[in-house]
């Protein structure tokens, strides 16, 4: 049987308190509002769309360069590469990416991580980007899985969907891919030579990209075949059945224990495996905040049980903290607005050995900012809608 938690969280000031218990200690972060140092040869970057920290410390992103606006660079201001290196003080390393020989770049850059042997992965996010990409750190490529405006779906082996995130398994060379905007699965290929492993939708299931069912009804799905614009309709019912398939598949994690944690983004929920799909346990975030959805990306606390959970919400525009083990939301940071500790579309994280994190900032926020971590300390009250 299938273990389904419903977080509500129609939490007001106090309702933390009012459990009758203390709350138990969680993590809390500072802003270091001098991180990044100022970018080099007048760039500037455009929507953030994937963060990830190398085995060396270094911060790597990918940004989407044709977001920048005609008033942003008809001056002297130009648009950096997509990809950029930063190390820990927030110096830019290196910058690369862009169309070139031999590969087809995406028409949405989404997603990137670097995995132990140096390679640097990044995927697409639009309508057409059946692909992900395999470069050396310094921008050479090494190979293509996928072939750009060729999916045939969720079921499709060769090709992918509007694949938004990866992460590698390195206990068996496996690469997990979140696709993702199109499609409605996570994916796995052989890191090494591309080749398909499996996939899976919703609770383990085969994917279905042309139905969903509210209230026991058959219906046909609003966004199949078809890229998952942010501005429909969330297909579910918050206060029905759990929807059956995966909306948007936004992020895979997989924790030290070996469980697989997926983003269904605009489903406001956390879907947990183990690595062969078999379903495991789901939970609802917010799950009133249809639109673009709740939760986005997933990191882990660096305890060595990695008790936490960290979850950015590019909606409600706070990052949530969430017990690993129950899935229950315990604390919350941030809140919508553009100065430093604040976000406007808080898209995606990444969790340095020290515990600090890397968020960035998609729509017209345009950055990527560092939290340091401060140890465990007092929880704060989540604001929801």
């Amino acid at each position: 049987m299938r273990t389904v938690l419903l977080i509500a969280l129609a939490l007001v000031p106090g309702a933390l308190a009012q459990t009758g218990a203390p709350a138990a200690p969680v993590p809390t972060y500072e802003v270091d509002p001098t991180w990044p140092r100022a970018l080099p040869d007048r760039w500037l970057i455009g929507a953030v769309a994937g963060v990830h920290v190398d085995a060396r410390g270094h911060v790597w992103i990918v940004h989407r360069p044709g977001t920048l606006q005609p008033n942003e660079t008809r001056s002297i201001w130009h648009a950096a590469p997509p990809v950029i290196e930063f190390d820990q003080a927030g110096n830019v390393v290196s910058a690369w990416g862009g169309p070139g020989t031999g590969y087809e770049w995406p028409d949405l850059e989404h997603g990137i991580y670097v995995d132990d042997t140096e390679h640097v992965w990044l995927g697409g996010g639009g309508e057409k980007d059946a692909h992900i990409l395999k470069f050396t750190r310094q921008g050479r490529f090494v190979m293509q899985i996928g072939r750009k405006g060729q999916s045939q779906g969720s079921n499709d082996v060769r090709n992918l969907g509007g694949a938004a995130n990866m992460t590698l398994d390195r206990e068996t060379n496996e690469l997990y891919v979140a696709d993702g905007y199109v499609n409605h699965r996570v994916i796995v290929f052989d890191a090494t030579t591309g080749a398909y492993k499996r996939h899976w939708g919703a609770y383990g299931r085969k994917p279905d990209d042309g139905y969903f069912t509210r209230a026991g009804e058959r219906l046909p799905s609003p966004f199949s075949g078809a890229v998952q614009h942010e501005n429909r309709p969330s297909n579910y019912d918050p206060d029905g059945p759990p929807p059956p398939q995966f909306r948007i598949v936004h992020v895979v994690r997989i924790s030290h224990d070996g469980l697989v944690y997926v983003c269904d983004r605009t489903n406001d929920r956390i879907q947990v495996f183990r690595k062969d799909g078999t379903f495991v346990k789901e939970a609802f975030v917010a799950p009133k905040t249809l639109g673009s959805g709740s939760v986005w990306d997933i990191g882990f606390s660096t305890d060595p049980a990695q008790t936490f959970l960290v979850v950015p919400d590019g909606t409600n525009q706070q990052i949530w903290l969430l017990r690993r083990d129950t899935l229950e939301v315990v604390s919350a940071f941030g809140r919508a607005g553009r100065w430093a500790g604040q976000f406007y579309g808080a898209h995606n994280l990444a969790v340095d050995t020290q515990g600090n994190l890397y968020i960035t900032e998609t729509y017209e926020g345009k950055r990527v900012q560092k939290f340091v971590y401060k140890g465990l300390g007092p929880a704060s009250v989540p604001i929801v809608q």
